[in-house]
C-alpha cells in the first residue's frame, strides 16, 4: 500500500522518506520503497549503512594538493611516486578523476576544479581552484618540461573555463593540451565509455583557443 504525504502510518517513516527523497533522482515513491526495504533488514545492516554515510560526511577529506577526495591529507594518487609528476590533468569533478582512472591510460596527476565557470549559475573563476592550479604550476621544477591537460566538457561552459585557464597558465611556458574530440560536443566525461575516453586521452592534442 502506498501512502501520500498525509497518510503515513508513522511519523518516523515519513521523516525517513523525506530524508531519502532529498537525494538526487529519488522521488517519494522510490524513497518509500527504500525506507520499507531498510525496515526489513537486520538492525546491524542498517546501522552499518548509516555509520558509513556518517563517516562519508564527517571523515572524508579533500587532498591538499589536487582536491580529490581522500582518507588522508594527501590522496593516494598524489602520494604515488610512480606517477608522472610532470603531467597535471585538469578536471571538473571527482567523478571525472574516477572515469579517467578507469581507462588505465593516464598515469600523471590531477587537479580538481570543483566545477566550471557558469555565470548563469553564479559560478566565477574565484569559486574554483584555478589559483591553486597556477600555484602548482609555478612550483614545478621546470614548467616548460611539464604538461597540463584540460580534460573539461566540450560544451560552452567547459570551453569557457578551458580558455580562462589557458590565459592564466600560458605565460609559464607549460605545454597545454586537451582531449581529442572522440567525445561529442557537450559530453560529460563521467558518461563517456572507458574506451572512448581512453582514446581521447592517448590522442590528446595541443590546446588551441
Amino acid at each position: 500500500m502506498a501512502y501520500n504525504d498525509q497518510h503515513y502510518p508513522s511519523r518516523i517513516l515519513e521523516d525517513a522518506v523525506e530524508a531519502i527523497s532529498s537525494l538526487p533522482g529519488v522521488g517519494k515513491r522510490s524513497a518509500l520503497r527504500l525506507a520499507l526495504h531498510l525496515l526489513k533488514q537486520p538492525a546491524e545492516n542498517v546501522h552499518h549503512f548509516t555509520e558509513s554515510v556518517n563517516r562519508l560526511r564527517d571523515e572524508v577529506r579533500y587532498c591538499r594538493v589536487c582536491r580529490m577526495i581522500s582518507d588522508d591529507e594527501e590522496c593516494s594518487i598524489c602520494s604515488d611516486r610512480s606517477r608522472n609528476r610532470g603531467q597535471i590533468c585538469v578536471v571538473e569533478s571527482v567523478r571525472d578523476v574516477m572515469s579517467i582512472e578507469n581507462t588505465g591510460q593516464y598515469h600523471g596527476l590531477y587537479h580538481v576544479l570543483g566545477g566550471i565557470i557558469s555565470p548563469i549559475n553564479g559560478i566565477g573563476p574565484s569559486d574554483l581552484t584555478i589559483r591553486e592550479l597556477t600555484e602548482r604550476i609555478k612550483a614545478l621544477p621546470d614548467p616548460s618540461e611539464a604538461e597540463v591537460i584540460l580534460a573539461l566538457s566540450g560544451d560552452v561552459e567547459g570551453e569557457t573555463t578551458a580558455f580562462y585557464i589557458y590565459r592564466q597558465i600560458v605565460p609559464s611556458g607549460v605545454r597545454i593540451s586537451s582531449l581529442a574530440r572522440g567525445l561529442g560536443f557537450g559530453d560529460d566525461l563521467e558518461y563517456a565509455d572507458s574506451l572512448t575516453l581512453g582514446r581521447s586521452i592517448v590522442n590528446r592534442q595541443e590546446f588551441r583557443p
